[in-house]
């Protein structure tokens, strides 16, 4: 017995271990399993070899990942390299219609304080713009060095697709080698944990997808109402900063508005603050019901685990709350939790 759990523990230790290298190959296989409905669908459907099948699927899954990282990447290389070369002015154009309007009308209020401190002041205003631009300047600096490691990624997609090809076709022969170590017990609790996990992991991906759409569009058609330039490469972005814990579209369209009211555009300002409310609005109406019917959890419980989830640790709260009733709810089917009690 301590010999087994010696074993369980070492092989624990060297997946944790090996995991952060094998990224492209656990992507690959979970590919597959969620790929593996349309490939038996595909042999029941027109009687043919497992072989055929997987090409047609893999053939048609390749295809739709081309054309869609094809224009994404398309538009952002584009739309990124045309706002860096307008970074510049447009730091230097803040500083004159913005900041230094601003400096002339207290110096009409300061006329009595002695020049050298207004010198002092105009100086770290002017150094202060100064590390503005080169923050921006070096932020879009990092997206485009981003975009320069696109070689070594597409060497990584490649081992994906490749070994996702490779274990779509094997997928029977390693299930059949893998029950071949569990007991009928076993593999019942696995197939309804793994099943359940799947189902909800799919619904999960199915929900960020909609939801980033959704924030996509209204980002996309509220910038073009607005007559903002780089409408796709910022409205991705939005959906970006949205995704990310911590952040949201507030931390891009709030200091956005801000400035352009500043610079006197009241129209884009007033608009990207009503834009905002507007996304927070939609986003908090729809979340509920776009992870209850994805998820197969109740909007009622969907709610109330945003909400906590929110609460106890901010926006990472919003993923963690919905997957931890899912994963309850799992190892409770599967009698692995089990609360059976009366008060």
């Amino acid at each position: 017995m301590r010999k087994k759990w010696i074993f369980i523990i070492l092989g624990i230790a060297v997946s944790f271990i090996v995991l952060p290298y094998s990224l492209p190959l656990i992507f690959a296989l979970i590919t597959a399993i969620l790929l593996e409905g349309m490939v038996q669908w595909f042999v029941d459907k027109f009687r043919i070899g497992r072989l055929q099948s997987v090409i047609a699927i893999f053939t048609g899954y390749v295809l739709i990942l081309a054309v869609i990282g094809y224009n994404t990447i398309a538009i952002i290389t584009t739309q990124t390299i045309t706002l860096s070369e307008k970074t510049p002015s447009f730091v230097k154009d803040f500083y004159h219609s913005v900041i230094l309007p601003l400096i002339n009308k207290w110096k009409l209020y300061s006329e009595n304080l002695p020049k050298e401190v207004m010198t002092s002041v105009q100086n770290t205003v002017e150094n202060s713009i100064e590390s503005l631009d080169a923050f921006m300047q070096g932020t879009v600096q990092a997206i485009i060095n981003l975009l320069t490691v696109i070689p070594g990624f597409l060497i990584e997609v490649i081992i994906y697709l490749v070994a996702l090809f490779l274990i779509s076709l094997e997928l029977p022969t390693l299930k059949e080698k893998l029950e071949k170590y569990l007991t009928d017990q076993t593999k019942n609790k696995i197939y309804l944990v793994t099943t359940q996990l799947t189902k909800a992991g799919v619904g999960f991906v199915k929900a960020q997808i909609v939801l980033s759409l959704i924030t996509f569009i209204m980002a996309f058609v509220g910038l073009s109402i607005l007559k903002v330039q780089y409408t796709a490469v910022l409205s991705l972005l939005i959906v970006v900063v949205d995704v990310l814990p911590i952040l949201g579209t507030g931390s891009v369209l709030v200091p956005w508005a801000i400035v352009a009211i500043l610079q006197n555009n009241h129209f884009l300002g007033i608009g990207l603050l009503v834009l905002f409310l507007v996304i927070t609005i939609v986003r908090r109406i729809v979340e509920p019901k776009v992870y209850s019917s994805s998820l197969g959890i109740s909007p009622l419980a969907a709610l109330i685990s945003l909400y906590i989830g929110f609460k106890l640790v901010g926006l990472i709260g919003v993923f963690l709350g919905p997957a931890m009733v899912i994963v309850y709810d799992t190892l409770k089917k599967a009698n692995i939790i089990k609360l059976n009690f009366k008060i």
